[in-house]
């Protein structure tokens, strides 16, 4: 008789590593659930590592802090009670037991055991949407930059950034009193940001609607000026520029997770008041799951992730508590607090 081999499974195995991912790992600690978090990259932040220059406001009980600050932040309280973390695999396959176990399967061939499944895959695998213009990748080693990571090479420069999305005028906001000029060119009358982002832009920065980037020229590898369409009239400008910044957002690809049978909205997967998916023992968090009343924040995904957990725990035991004990009377802390006091 051939013997079954033995495999290690998790109360929980989060797939994706971004805040809610990470959140939700300390979290599950907290519950005491053996955790696992498989991300497909080749470390932890999610869509957070596109932009680490970054001033995060909008976290509660942190005070403005450069992104790249608050993913080391929320990377170390994920490993607060060392869950086991998998980086370079992205999750293919999804199958259910007899006895109630998950296999997941990565693209890699490697197999992951668990109880239950935390979908916090953010926005997939994102792919930035660049330039479809003649010879632009030629500029993207010099001054065409589809994300920034240095604010101060913009000190003093004519800069202009093409997108009418948050993140095009967040950028616009962040060179307010460090660029010598900034530009905002949008190919829409109206921009999609928040309106107070979108009113500060429009008193310091030149705004130019509707038109497009049509064509780039350069001496060399740089650009020194680009041309505009104006999307109506097809009226042509020419701008001169030092720095050329593209924010026109990014293609999303989920890859197999879309293919498990979940139920889905435009906006990612459904789940109900408490995180659960279509799929029993499947719970999801963050910007991967759509609700009625969804925050998309980086503090509503540490809310999500707070639900789910719990909800997973219920799912593996209905008698358990509903959440975990708060931090400051919480066991599992006694002896991380006593260390702390003997600093």
């Amino acid at each position: 008789m051939k013997k079954q081999q033995l495999v290690d499974i998790y109360d929980v195995t989060i797939v994706g590593g971004g805040p809610a991912g990470m959140y939700a790992a300390f979290y599950s600690g907290m519950r005491a659930m053996r955790t696992k978090i498989i991300e497909a990259k080749a470390e932890l932040g999610g869509f957070m590592r596109t932009y680490p220059e970054k001033m995060i406001w909008d976290v509660g009980g942190v005070e403005p802090v450069r992104c790249e600050q608050l993913i080391n932040s929320l990377e170390k309280q994920a490993k607060t009670f060392d869950p086991t973390i998998v980086f370079g695999q992205e999750i293919a396959g999804m199958e259910k037991r007899e006895d109630g176990v998950f296999v997941l399967t990565s693209k890699t061939g490697e197999q992951h055991y668990t109880r239950t499944i935390l979908l916090c895959a953010g926005r997939g695998m994102t792919q930035i949407q660049k330039l479809d213009i003649e010879g632009a990748n030629r500029y993207e080693l010099t001054n065409l930059h589809y994300t920034i990571t240095d604010l101060s090479r913009f000190a003093g420069k004519r800069v202009l950034i093409s997108g009418g999305g948050n993140s095009a005028i967040d950028w616009a906001n962040e060179m307010m009193g460090l660029a010598g000029e900034v530009i905002v060119v949008h190919r829409r009358h109206e921009f999609a940001g928040h309106e107070e982002p979108v009113a500060q832009m429009k008193a310091f920065a030149q705004v130019m609607t509707p038109y497009r980037i049509s064509r780039l020229y350069g001496a060399g590898d740089k650009i020194d000026c680009v041309e505009l369409a104006h999307m109506e009239s097809g009226e042509i400008k020419q701008i001169e520029v030092d720095e050329v910044v593209v924010s026109h957002g990014y293609d999303r690809d989920f890859g197999n997770l879309v293919q498990w049978g979940l139920e889905r909205e435009d906006y990612g997967v459904t789940v109900d008041p408490n995180m659960r998916t279509s799929i029993p023992g499947v719970f999801g968090a963050g910007d991967f799951i759509t609700y009625q009343s969804k925050v998309r924040l980086i503090a509503g995904a540490f809310t999500d992730a707070v639900l789910a957990v719990n909800s997973a725990s219920n799912y593996l035991d209905p008698t358990a508590t509903h959440t975990a004990g708060v931090s400051s009377h919480n066991v599992r802390f006694y002896e991380k607090n006593k260390a702390l006091s003997n600093r």
